[in-house]
């Protein structure tokens, strides 16, 4: 097997694109965005992911090709990547950029082609959408589902290291693929069905945003009783043979904003209601909502009144590390629809989105050491490594007095910040 198509060339399509041609496939990538075509056959991604521009400058118009298009010429495989949002208003999963990539291949390549669905989808999808429009077309279909399990920031290495979980059609199409990403991982996963593998990567995600939720829960409830979350956290860990305990935090991202909610359609399509997935993923929504109202609330109680303040917010993509500019499911977004409407000059900086988007979002961009200067409160909202290595009593020394430091990840300095005098400091469920 030496030529695969590979549809959508997002986070999971581009990077699993990159990681083939570095194995030696030809890969012929396509994307309906005419945007991101330019961009990749310039050279250039369109999104941050380490290790993706130097393998478009390796292999690019050599084993990686990119076009709008699939290709003419046959291919062994082709692999479908194409986004599969839910709707904003009714939280059900949109399933219509599946069925046309599934049409797209159909009309484009030979019966017999394999075909491996990697998009993210509810149980019973790649069945139900996928395999009719194969069937339409060729009479039959090799099908399988590989769920991309990997994290921003580090998918090239997690592409070659992580187990990958397959399941088919039918053993020969199972096979196929298994075939196909072994030449990638060293170790694969194979299940019964395509349902099978569908589920494992709704239940990985949806298992990861219950874990955080519950140091959230905590972290509500330490705030309540005026205790410190991470201590409690903290302590409740050493040396204890059970799983540990997540520190609290935002959730985000394109998988676990989402993925929860394609499992509950999954799961009430069968008449079964999940009694934990949908309180978990309420809660960390609701976290930055939580944290902006109380941030306002101790600036208010610090200044004596918002009117004419100035806020440094730091941090707008979904996480901080990996490092990422992705700012799907962003908590900074909900955090702005409060922070618009007070009467605060807002600035902000991130280190990979770009001072346009924050423009668009109607922040001024800065750097940290302007954004403190003359700041009368500052909220880290991401734990990028960088927002540690601060110069932090020069830059709190700019600050307005009284002022508020609200690190969200509790990853600066406190003592230093306490010492700075009249700054207050604060953390989710602290302070």
């Amino acid at each position: 097997m030496k030529g695969v198509a590979v549809v959508g060339l997002g986070y999971v399509g581009l990077t699993l694109a990159v990681t083939l041609a570095r194995k030696g496939f030809t890969v012929f990538g396509s994307d309906r965005d005419p945007r991101v075509v330019a961009t990749l056959a310039a050279g250039r991604p369109h999104l941050f992911e380490p290790g993706v521009e130097d393998g478009l400058r390796e292999f690019l118009g050599e084993r990686l090709r990119v076009a709008a298009t699939l290709p003419r010429e046959p291919v062994d495989a082709v692999v479908l990547c194409v986004s599969t949002p839910i709707s904003p208003e009714s939280r059900q999963p949109e399933l219509e950029n599946l069925r046309e990539a599934a049409r797209a291949v159909g009309e484009a390549c030979p019966p017999g082609t394999l075909v491996v669905v990697r998009s993210t989808v509810p149980v019973g999808a790649s069945r139900r959408v996928v395999l009719p429009e194969l069937v339409a077309r060729w009479g039959r279909a090799r099908l399988a589902f590989a769920p991309e399990r990997t994290i921003q920031g580090q998918a090239l290495r997690e592409l070659e290291e992580l187990p990958q979980v397959i399941g088919g059609l039918d053993t020969e199409s199972r096979d196929a693929a298994a075939a196909l990403f072994r030449r990638v991982t060293p170790r694969i996963v194979p299940v019964s069905s395509l349902e099978a593998a569908e589920l494992v990567k709704l239940i990985n995600n949806c298992h990861t945003d219950l874990i955080y939720s519950f140091g959230n829960e905590v972290a509500l409830l330490a705030e309540r009783l005026g205790l410190d979350p991470l201590e409690l956290i903290r302590a409740a860990n050493v040396d204890y043979p059970r799983p540990d305990l997540s520190k609290p935090g935002f959730v985000g991202g394109g998988c676990l904003s989402k993925d929860p909610y394609i499992l509950l359609n999954s799961s009430t399509s069968t008449g079964n209601r999940p009694w934990l997935v949908g309180q978990a993923r309420g809660l960390n929504e609701y976290l930055p909502i939580h944290v902006a109202r109380r941030f306002l609330e101790m600036l208010r109680d610090t200044r004596g009144t918002l009117e004419g303040g100035q806020v440094l917010l730091l941090g707008f993509a979904y996480k901080g590390w990996p490092p990422t500019d992705d700012m799907r499911g962003a908590p900074v977004l909900q955090m702005l629809d409060l922070f618009r409407g007070e009467p605060l000059t807002l600035l902000g900086h991130d280190y990979l989105v770009s001072p346009e988007v924050l423009r668009g979002l109607g922040v001024r961009p800065t750097t940290p050491e302007e954004g403190f200067a003359g700041s009368d409160g500052v909220l880290v909202i991401t734990d990028h490594p960088e927002y540690a290595k601060l110069d932090l009593p020069r830059l709190l020394a700019s600050l307005r007095r009284p002022a508020l430091l609200y690190d969200c990840w509790r990853i600066l300095d406190e003592p230093v910040v306490r010492a700075a005098g009249q700054v207050r400091y604060a953390g989710i469920g602290y302070g």
